[in-house]
């Protein structure tokens, strides 16, 4: 049995889950950001509730439409990329999200900003911006090092679209006492 969860957007997430899913006696085949393959063929509608509630109570959503799975899923492909890959991607990120999707991207992207209020390219751009103040608050890479790792053509690219969406330079987060960073499932 395929499930479709919303807010899974870490690999904490996925522990947490599974574990959710192994208290309430259920056998998770396969898990990944926003999807998990059960062993189990069908759930009863009290053992769906209850897994629904728990999964409600830890900030998750199971979701059962097939739009909303497909948005939850473009948002769990964006992610993985962006945060959980070492190096930026050599294709565009269209590309690589259509392939990953089996969708056509203008189709996708239609369905994203229709759905979500901002085209797929914004959002990514939004996760970039958060992976850049993590690294920032890491304070392990120079500016440049960060450019080149998020595939942008200078820091001074990556400073004018940091600039644009937090209102300040990367320096001066940088410098903050308190950084403010968001939560990858809060971005939008």
């Amino acid at each position: 049995m395929q499930l479709h969860i919303k807010n899974m957007v870490c690999d904490r997430c996925i522990a947490a889950v599974r574990s959710l899913l192994e208290n309430q006696q259920l056998q998770p085949e396969h898990i990944q950001l926003g999807q998990v393959r059960l062993k189990e063929f069908e759930l009863s509608p009290e053992a769906l509730h209850r897994l629904s509630a728990s999964l409600e109570g830890m900030g998750f959503e199971l979701i059962d439409d097939r739009r909303s799975q497909l948005i939850d899923s473009i948002r769990s492909c964006v992610i993985r990329l962006v945060h959980h890959t070492a190096e930026a991607p050599r294709h565009r990120y269209s590309e690589l999200i259509a392939s990953e999707l089996g969708y056509d991207y203008s189709y996708l992207s239609k369905l994203f900003s229709d759905t979500e209020g901002i085209t797929i390219e914004q959002y990514i751009i939004r996760q970039k911006v958060e992976k850049v103040k993590e690294y920032l608050v890491y304070d392990e890479l120079s500016l440049g090092e960060i450019a080149d790792k998020m595939g942008y053509s200078s820091g001074a690219h990556l400073s004018g679209q940091f600039r644009k969406l937090t209102n300040m330079t990367p320096t001066a987060f940088k410098k903050g006492k308190n950084p403010q960073r968001s939560g990858l499932d809060k971005i939008l």
